[in-house]
């Protein structure tokens, strides 16, 4: 695509790099520069919630017995205790700040979900890159492993699971069942994933590996690697990119059901899950406790399916250049 001026009475043409054509159609879609936004602040937000922790802006462990009170320890004062210093409310029984514990909720899902993807991401890359390239029995094998991984119920297979690996994690990493709990949702939901990715890079590379550049750098001589990473890899990134953030509000919904069944991140470390967990018991009570991270959880997964859904239309280049 190019842009056409005239300078004294001829045409001057200057072209564009796909990065800036993505960029312009990025800029003209509203709701995705929201979604975008929206995406950079609980990112933002999730990243600096250790640090706001540690100076005492937010406080999501250290309850206050006078925040609660009256028949099953509700909060006090209207809407589940909002208040200037509170704004979603305090914790029924506790009288836990829920919005501190709702942005320490959002960092554990964050982590956990980016992670996973990043597993994902550079299995399915080198897995789709090589049997892309490779073809044959090699293709074939590869193939039929995809199929296999993918035949296994991802959640059904967290809950199966959970207990004897997360007491393996704890024993072998020294720690208490948190980080445990942690690193066994990235390894299985990142192993899990990596089948779309795989399918997604060998159909790319088997359309790419055809083309005119890729018999040239063979022709002079380039190894399998110098192909892979140096004339394949970069032609890749937009289906990377866009499947990414496809993948992202998924394993962030994940760890939340993992949680709320209980196989996730346990009390007093705050997730999206437990809470949710600890909340029904109090929907007709208390529904505020409800409805608040309910609706977070909602916003942070909304934000990164419509960004998913707009780099899947500004990087699409059969849509409308004009």
């Amino acid at each position: 695509m190019a842009d056409t001026t005239a300078v004294d009475g001829a045409v001057s043409i200057t072209g564009r790099t796909p990065w800036q054509i993505t960029r312009a159609r990025l800029a003209k879609d509203r709701g995705t520069m929201v979604a975008l936004g929206a995406a950079i602040f609980f990112v933002v937000l999730a990243v600096a919630a250790p640090a706001l922790t540690a100076i005492g802006v937010i406080n999501p462990y250290d309850g206050n017995s006078k925040l609660v009170g009256g028949l099953g320890s509700l909060p006090i004062g209207p809407a589940g205790g909002v208040s200037a210093q509170h704004w979603m409310g305090v914790e029924p029984g506790t009288g836990r700040d829920i919005l501190s514990r709702v942005i320490a909720g959002l960092t554990v899902s964050l982590v956990v979900a980016v992670c996973a993807v990043i597993v994902s991401v550079v299995l399915g890359t080198v897995i789709g890159l090589v049997a892309g390239t490779a073809g044959g029995r090699v293709d074939w094998w590869l193939s039929r492993l995809t199929d296999f991984v993918l035949s296994f119920p991802q959640t059904l297979m967290l809950i199966a699971l959970s207990t004897i690996v997360i007491d393996i994690l704890q024993a072998a990493m020294g720690s208490d069942r948190t980080p445990a709990s942690m690193v066994f949702m990235i390894l299985v939901m990142g192993f899990f994933g990596w089948p779309v990715f795989a399918r997604v890079i060998r159909g790319q590379v088997l359309s790419l590996k055809e083309r005119e550049f890729i018999e040239a750098a063979r022709s002079l001589g380039a190894n399998r690697r110098r192909i892979y990473f140096k004339e394949l890899l970069p032609h890749l990134w937009a289906p990377i990119l866009v499947y990414t953030t496809l993948v992202m509000p998924q394993n962030i919904a994940t760890e939340a059901a993992l949680g709320f069944l209980g196989v996730g991140i346990q009390a007093p470390t705050p997730s999206f899950g437990s809470i949710l967990n600890d909340s029904v018991h109090y929907a007709n009570s208390d529904p505020a406790y409800f409805i608040f991270p309910g609706i977070t959880l909602f916003l942070v997964v909304l934000s990164f399916n419509l960004l998913g859904d707009g780099l899947r239309d500004a990087l699409d280049p059969k849509a409308d250049r004009q």
